[in-house]
């Protein structure tokens, strides 16, 4: 069992939570991700690991309430345990060689984007940051080609967060050839390559997030069929979300 050490809301619908997990916070690096299940009979869910400390022996996660799973999951308390926790899984980010990197970063995926940004700036790496929520307001993309006009030059662009957006990024970075990174980790479900769910075409070949990834080079990846897949399952979080949340109603009744 896997305890919670700190539970904090971040926003109605965000919640960052720390767990005890000191062989996974051993050996967790950025860009990896761990698979819980918040009971014995609980689905099996993947977060991308948002943080960890060695000493202490905890490893953070941030998580949107978007579906039965996450819902169940916000409902824990500090000193609550998780029934299952397990990782490091998947390609650790390649952070080495680079003299310059710009981090952007969308939506949840900005504490992904920490992490990474905390690795390159202790290798020395000169790193810029954009995300649409702090400072300056609007797309990602406007920044970021502003900064690129003005003569930044980029080593790597590394963009997480909604697909939509890592795909506008990609558009905005191609033209210069600026080499750019995307996280894939919004696709994956099961975390292992079985279920196929996370299944994407990168350079014309059949790629999995979970076991190949999550990280890929974004100018290899198709965004528009990555995006019509994890449409499918929309009407299935809703559902399952619904009756997680009337159970819970019935239990306060």
């Amino acid at each position: 069992m896997y305890k919670i050490v700190k539970k904090k809301s971040l926003n109605p619908t965000v919640t960052l939570m720390e767990i005890d997990a000191p062989l996974i916070a051993k050996k967790a690096q950025p860009g990896q991700f761990i698979i819980l299940r918040v009971d014995e009979d609980g689905e099996r869910i993947p977060l991308t690991v948002a943080g960890y400390d060695r000493e202490k022996g905890t490893v953070r996660i941030i998580f949107q309430i978007v579906g039965a799973t996450t819902e169940k999951l916000n409902h824990l308390n500090e000193g609550d345990c998780l029934h299952d926790f397990v990782g490091p899984l998947g390609v650790p980010t390649h952070t080495d060689g680079y003299k310059k990197v710009c981090v952007v970063g969308g939506g949840v995926g900005c504490a992904i984007a920490l992490p990474i940004a905390e690795k390159l700036h202790e290798l020395g790496v000169e790193v810029h940051s954009i995300d649409g929520s702090h400072g300056r307001q609007g797309v990602v993309t406007t920044p970021l080609e502003e900064m690129i006009k003005a003569g930044e030059n980029y080593d790597l662009v590394i963009t997480i967060g909604p697909l939509i957006m890592m795909k506008f990024v990609v558009k905005t970075t191609k033209p210069y050839n600026i080499p750019t990174t995307v996280s894939m980790n919004p696709i994956m479900i099961d975390g292992t390559g079985m279920c196929g769910g996370c299944r994407l075409t990168v350079g014309g070949e059949t790629k999995f997030a979970c076991v190949d990834g999550p990280d890929f080079d974004g100018f290899q990846v198709d965004f528009d069929e990555a995006m019509k897949r994890g449409a499918m399952y929309k009407e299935f979080e809703r559902k399952a979300y619904s009756e997680a949340c009337n159970l819970f109603k019935k239990e306060v009744e």
